[in-house]
């Protein structure tokens, strides 16, 4: 009997699952991740604090089955975050910390490129929002001693990746699916831009080599194969991010099957056949996905922000009282509207833009202020759908695949499917980027064809929740007033 591991680097949590050859989930172990916040928009983590996270999870995944189990794992593939960087030394010491999305203290300098940036190089990268060329730029310029130590920026895939396998430096890699959101690259091409990387001032030989997600990369050393119990030389296979193995494993494999991951920092995704731009509503971005492409963007923070709410201003209620009582609220919330960015916005970029509750009084309870945060991102996914839809018009689905925590909430996916007319599916496996993962280290090793792999994800259990027409009626006029709110709320916070 073989079996695969998939790691998952998240902001909040490290998880590591075990599967069959058949795609059966045998063990998941977690582990939480700190982070060290050192001043204003301070959020960076050490990444061999990581590491360390990534093998003691990899250990409890094991330990939860006989000694036989870590002597058959075929393969361990990664996914995870998305944006931010790490730099090392030629010795993969970490110089930088692990900067994600969510250290924001680039932002000042990344808004006065972005207007420049969006156009011309917007459309070679396929973003409207590049997370590490202006981190890049800003770290280089904020802190020159620490710059000059670097040899390679890197995602933090790449960086465990690296270290597990005790890599040279000159064999770091970045799997294609992170290449769009560096801001870096051409994403037709999968390759490094000389154009932007010129623009940005930034050495293409600090730069990983890009390799597709299913390509082994390494292999187990002998010192991580003793921390572990796995075999030395355990193949390491670069993977994923979590959207595009979230696509995989929610079986989102057809031009114009749509996802929203409803998780700490929620995402749309669309399957789409090649990259286009939207200049005129700059709602979503572009990353490779395989041979094709998925049309995304950040719901951000959504997650994140209803369980910073829970914590600061309820009564102790969990996740589903406050929404029994906010199901009791009336749409609309009975004349309040939220703006529930609290960390800005990255699709457009505006680092100008918070959080706000507006035309609340004395009425208002938690429940009010609950709901119309989980209406503010019901109304953001619905124009990022409105947005991909305008552009590729070619387009014709009424089905959206809901995934992640948020999605064990079946008054959010009802609201959901009532704001954009859509069906919302409702899956239950909420591990989708471990599976996709998984799915991936198969196809590397040769073991799955791609169609196979497509009927993994559908055959999840789904829960089903069809738009209600009399409710969608009563949402549309909000949303429109939820777009002209944040369209204007740029200019006020910056007089604020």
């Amino acid at each position: 009997m073989q079996y695969l591991m998939a790691v998952d680097l998240g902001t909040s949590f490290i998880k590591v699952g075990v599967y069959d050859m058949c795609g059966r989930c045998i063990s998941v172990a977690q582990e939480s991740v700190t982070a060290e916040c050192v001043g204003t928009g301070s959020f960076i983590q050490c990444g061999e604090m990581l590491l360390e996270k990534v093998l003691a999870c990899m250990r409890k995944s094991l330990q939860m089955h006989d000694n036989r189990m870590a002597q058959q794992i075929a393969a361990v593939s990664f996914t995870g975050q998305m944006a931010g960087f790490i730099g090392v030394d030629e010795k993969w010491n970490d110089i930088t910390a692990w900067s994600c999305s969510l250290d924001t203290r680039y932002l000042s300098f990344a808004g006065k490129i972005a207007e420049s940036y969006r156009g011309w190089a917007g459309e070679i990268s396929g973003t409207c929002s590049p997370l590490m060329a202006p981190k890049i730029m800003w770290f280089q310029k904020d802190f020159p001693r620490e710059a000059g130590k670097v040899s390679k920026y890197m995602m933090l895939s790449s960086y465990i990746l690296g270290k597990l396998g005790n890599c040279s430096i000159e064999e770091a890699v970045i799997d294609d699916s992170l290449i769009g959101w560096t801001g870096l690259a051409d994403i037709q091409k999968r390759t490094w831009s000389d154009d932007i990387c010129r623009y940005f001032e930034i050495d293409q030989r600090l730069l990983p080599g890009i390799v597709s997600s299913d390509k082994i990369c390494a292999c187990l050393s002998r010192e991580a194969a003793q921390k572990t119990g796995l075999l030395r030389g355990t193949p390491l296979i670069i993977g994923a991010g979590d959207k595009v193995a979230g696509c995989i494993g929610a079986g989102v494999t057809k031009t114009g099957d749509m996802i929203f991951e409803a998780a700490s920092y929620g995402g749309f995704s669309c399957l789409v056949e090649e990259c286009r731009q939207n200049p005129r509503r700059n709602y979503y971005d572009v990353i490779c996905n395989g041979k094709g492409y998925l049309a995304h963007k950040y719901i951000p923070g959504s997650g994140m922000t209803l369980r910073w709410f829970l914590e600061q201003f309820s009564s102790g209620e969990d996740f589903s009282e406050m929404e029994r009582k906010a199901s009791e609220v009336e749409i609309g919330c009975q004349g309040m509207m939220a703006i529930g960015l609290l960390g800005g916005s990255a699709m457009p970029f505006d680092g100008q833009l918070k959080g706000m509750w507006m035309g609340f009084d004395w009425s208002h309870r938690p429940e009010h202020f609950y709901r119309a945060l989980l209406e503010s991102y019901a109304y953001d996914l619905a124009l990022t759908i409105d947005s991909v839809e305008e552009t590729y018009e070619e387009l014709s689905t009424d089905r959206l695949v809901m995934t992640g925590g948020g999605a064990k909430s079946a008054f959010w996916a009802q609201m959901i499917a009532d704001v954009t007319g859509k069906t919302v599916c409702r899956r239950r496996e909420n591990d989708a980027s471990l599976l996709g993962a998984v799915l991936i280290a198969k196809r590397g090793l040769g073991l799955e064809e791609g169609s196979a792999a497509r009927q993994w994800g559908r055959e999840e259990e789904q829960v089903i929740h069809a738009p209600d027409e009399a409710q969608g009626e009563i949402y549309q006029p909000l949303k429109k007033r939820y777009e002209a709110y944040r369209a204007g709320l740029h200019d006020f916070f910056v007089r604020l």
